[in-house]
């Protein structure tokens, strides 16, 4: 079976059980290098101005020679587009968002909206061009190498909510939220925009599926209540997904939110969204038996596997009996494609994450 045939089953997009569980995972600059040394692969990096989606689109030709079964792809910078560091070592983004360098992370230090009051603010304001010249050069030819045999995604991850906060700064935007300030809901409207012409453009470069990234829980509750998703949000998702639809009618859409989001999940299948990411584990509600008892009709499952605390710290064993129960629970009947749920960091060594992937194979069979 090709990673590709084996992701359609375990998703649910084509019938019948895959012969194995997938497995996807993401690694950070460092063990990307490592990995490509060893194997003696160049690492291509596709950027983006979000360090998460850099690493989440780049390094295919890795992650595949690995034993990944899926391809991820996305809108990289344009032609041409270089990082301008001034003295302290900071930058402007295409978005105009002044960045930084962080001990682990790229960092946000100054938002382009953070003192946006009205809706002329927002009207002001201008997002990059989503059909710049080379932005979906690597897009294309991801899909021209790899679709064949395996899942091509297209991430559009901070989609909405989250790319407004980057915008705005969180706190301006969750407290501008409560009061429903006037200029939110245009502010929205232009992310939305923006992000289905990103859209369009993966899914005419061939992508099977759409991932919508917004961040809508913290490690214990959401940071927005249901009323405020449903009244503020849910309209610009279903306007973006509603597009994708008629883009591709067959595209599979999937919602990667991190934290303990357990009270949005029926919202968020009524969407439209059949896949859930990343099922961040040890929150709240997230009981591996209780998503799939009560959500495993409604979504295939993508993530699970601890990357905070296990993976790096873990004992072998621990490990094993983490993975040989996420794919009994999240797995029976298919639906689930493992993988830690977030990008794999440099305190994860090398010989661990081929630990992950080998522990994936033996325990992820089916008979």
């Amino acid at each position: 079976m090709t990673p590709r045939e084996r992701v359609l089953r375990a998703l649910h997009i084509t019938s019948g059980m895959p012969d194995r569980v997938p497995i996807q995972f993401d690694l950070c600059q460092q063990l990307l290098e490592h990995f490509g040394s060893k194997l003696h692969i160049p690492v291509h990096y596709t950027h983006n101005f979000w360090e998460d989606v850099t690493f989440r689109i780049s390094g295919n030709e890795i992650r595949t020679a690995l034993g990944a079964d899926v391809v991820v792809t996305g809108a990289g910078t344009p032609a041409g587009y270089e990082i301008r560091k001034d003295e302290r070592g900071y930058w402007m983004s295409e978005y105009g968002i002044l960045m930084k360098q962080g001990d682990i992370y790229v960092e946000p230090v100054e938002f382009p909206l953070a003192h946006a009051e009205s809706v002329a603010d927002v009207q002001d304001y201008g997002l990059p061009n989503p059909h710049a010249r080379g932005r979906y050069d690597d897009a294309e030819r991801l899909v021209n190498q790899y679709h064949d045999e395996y899942f091509v995604i297209g991430d559009i991850e901070l989609t909405v909510l989250s790319l407004a906060e980057m915008l705005l700064g969180m706190e301006k935007m969750l407290l501008d939220m409560a009061m429903e300030a006037e200029y939110l809901q245009p502010l929205f409207a232009k992310c939305t925009d923006f992000q289905i012409e990103v859209s369009r453009r993966l899914i005419a470069a061939g992508v099977d599926a759409i991932w919508v990234g917004d961040d809508f829980g913290t490690q214990n509750g959401l940071l927005l209540s249901p009323e405020m998703f449903r009244k503020q949000l849910a309209p610009h998702y279903v306007r973006l997904l509603e597009a994708c639809k008629e883009a591709k009618p067959d595209v599979v859409l999937i919602c990667h939110t991190d934290g303990a989001v357990r009270p949005l999940l029926e919202e968020i299948h009524q969407l439209g969204f059949t896949v859930f990411n990343p099922v961040q584990p040890g929150v709240p509600g997230h009981s591996p038996a209780d998503l799939k008892a009560e959500f495993g009709d409604k979504f295939a499952f993508w993530g699970a596997i601890d990357q905070q605390d296990l993976l790096p710290k873990g004992s072998d064993a621990e490990l094993e009996a983490d993975i040989a129960e996420k794919i009994r629970i999240l797995g029976k009947g298919g639906g689930y494609m493992i993988a830690p749920a977030h990008i794999i960091q440099a305190d994860v060594s090398p010989q661990r994450v081929e630990k992950f992937i080998e522990l994936c194979l033996k325990h992820g069979r089916y008979d």
